[in-house]
């Protein structure tokens, strides 16, 4: 007689909006999405998880979702976001909001992951006490600035680029030359169009936007989860994170690419995904022991 398998537990998830708030040098706020999820019936304080995407990526892209359920389902209230930039507006699937992508700066992506952290810390169901940031790609390089500004209980970042400046004098001269850089997105065929604001914070802000800087002052547990087959920010970026954070420790992945082998869209399980289980498992290992998350 074989066990027949277990039922997922039932989950809770808000989606709402919160109105940047980036100051009056930037106009008007646009919006920020904020997805909330957590075991559904269980109302007890507990640790927050605030996730973060990268470029071109959603709170509903890839492996997101099921990451988020992982920290559901781990005993966190996950708190997602979609940044005001990402172009995500009315579907929460498509990139149809040119105007807020072509907007977009980083010191903007760093607005939204505070007023978000600041936010999620308020939930009636936080526990205090600081939360756990994670952040994939570009969102992991924003992360760790925000770690450094504000202390989490623990960063966790994924294929993180530790270089904002990844734009050569040739590009940036063109993207001068012409108001915006154009952008492929290889999944949807759209070209996405960034301003020349985000050119000009760039280099207004060479000292904030220092992320191996940042990681030096980072002075949380740091897990670094990065594969040797990423393509798109090379493994070398993890080690040199590595070495500048003083409470940091790796997990390198043979093998893996940039999204850790996932599909868009996927189920929110990385079942099958092996890639993305071993980051999920170490990430959640990690995420509980930050928080003292018995179990």
């Amino acid at each position: 007689m074989t066990d027949s398998p277990s039922t997922p537990p039932a989950h809770a998830i808000d989606r709402l909006h919160l109105v940047a708030d980036h100051g009056r040098d930037h106009g008007p706020g646009r919006r920020i999405g904020v997805r909330i999820e957590r075991l559904a019936g269980d109302t007890s304080p507990k640790p927050v998880a605030v996730l973060c995407h990268g470029f071109k990526g959603f709170m509903d892209w890839g492996f997101f979702p099921a990451l988020s359920a992982a920290f559901a389902d781990a005993g966190f209230l996950a708190v997602s976001l979609n940044a005001s930039g990402s172009g995500i507006a009315g579907d929460p699937m498509t990139m149809d909001d040119e105007q807020a992508f072509f907007e977009d700066t980083y010191t903007k992506q760093l607005s939204d992951i505070a007023q978000v952290r600041a936010f999620a810390s308020q939930h009636a169901e936080a526990l205090q006490g600081g939360d756990v940031l994670f952040g994939h790609s570009r969102g992991g390089g924003m992360a760790v600035i925000s770690a450094a500004e504000t202390a989490p209980r623990a960063l966790v970042t994924w294929a993180a680029f530790d270089d904002a400046d990844r734009f050569d004098e040739e590009t940036k001269a063109a993207w001068r030359r012409e108001g915006e850089l154009r952008i492929p997105n290889g999944r949807t065929g759209q070209i996405h169009r960034i301003g020349p604001g985000a050119l000009d914070e760039l280099e207004a802000h060479t000292g904030r936007l220092d992320i191996l800087a940042a990681a030096r002052r980072v002075e949380v547990p740091y897990l670094v989860v990065h594969g040797t087959a990423d393509p798109t920010v090379d493994v070398a970026a993890a080690h040199r994170l590595l070495r500048a954070a003083p409470q940091s420790e790796g997990v390198i992945l043979e093998g893996a690419d940039h999204g850790f082998g996932a599909r868009h869209p996927m189920a929110s399980s990385v079942v099958g995904f092996p890639d993305l289980e071993r980051a999920v498992a170490a990430t959640l290992d990690f995420a509980r022991r930050a928080v003292k998350l018995d179990g």
